[in-house]
């Protein structure tokens, strides 16, 4: 059987907690809106006003790099599809560390982006120019991966995807001021075209394995161009 005397007294006490919290809250509030009465409480205001400022803006700042850093500045789901990642040539980027211009290893900047399927060394090296209105690649190739780097234009990239509907590739436009490393597994056909006005387009290709076939568009009999139809009119 319950003893009523200690059930009061319980409840007594809980009581009691709840007016004690309640009254310790409202007396620090009260000892707040005193010390912010006082005119020395305003060079304290201005101080968290700055320190909240400065917050705000660090998190913006981090969250505009970091979208630069991983190429989805407006991009992100396009770029992922003709897998590549894209970097501003100027600051803030990750691959400027200082005034004098961008630097990067395309190999491991590629494994740590997540671009699928690239080059895992340097066997094979090879540096270009694209003019205006000119094609490169518009091939595959069957015993090797490789992986691009590609700046100094606007240039079209496109790189074969079945899982694009309708086209069989997908389709990215860089811009002159961007650097993108992107790559091209075994097998899988890939193109660069110059679209800019002006500027030559600038690229490095590397692969890991000698080549032993090359596929190309243009003299193949069991794979039609239209059908991917990578650059119409090559």
């Amino acid at each position: 059987m319950a003893n009523p005397r200690r059930n009061s007294y319980s409840t007594n006490q809980s009581v009691d907690g709840s007016f004690q919290s309640q009254t310790q809250s409202s007396s620090s509030l009260s000892s707040l809106k005193h010390l912010l009465k006082k005119p020395h409480a305003l060079p304290f205001l201005l101080l968290l006003l700055l320190l909240l400022t400065w917050v705000s803006l660090r998190l913006q700042y981090s969250s505009r790099f970091r979208h630069q850093q991983l190429g989805q500045d407006g991009h992100g789901d396009d770029d992922s599809k003709a897998n590549l990642v894209r970097f501003k040539s100027g600051l803030p980027s990750a691959i400027v560390k200082d005034k004098r211009g961008w630097l990067l290893d395309p190999v491991s900047l590629a494994l740590q982006f997540g671009v699928r399927g690239g080059a895992v060394s340097c066997s094979q090296v090879h540096i270009g120019e694209i003019r205006r209105g000119d094609i490169r690649g518009n091939h595959r190739h069957y015993s090797c991966n490789e992986t691009f780097v590609i700046w100094g234009a606007k240039t079209k990239f496109r790189l074969e995807n079945n899982q694009m509907d309708g086209r069989g590739y997908a389709e990215v436009t860089i811009g002159e001021d961007e650097v993108v490393v992107a790559a091209s597994p075994s097998g899988t056909a890939h193109a660069l075209v110059n679209v800019d006005a002006l500027r030559n387009t600038y690229f490095v290709g590397t692969n890991h394995r000698q080549r032993r076939r090359k596929f190309t568009m243009s003299n193949s009999n069991d794979y039609k161009r239209s059908r991917l139809g990578l650059f119409i009119g090559l």
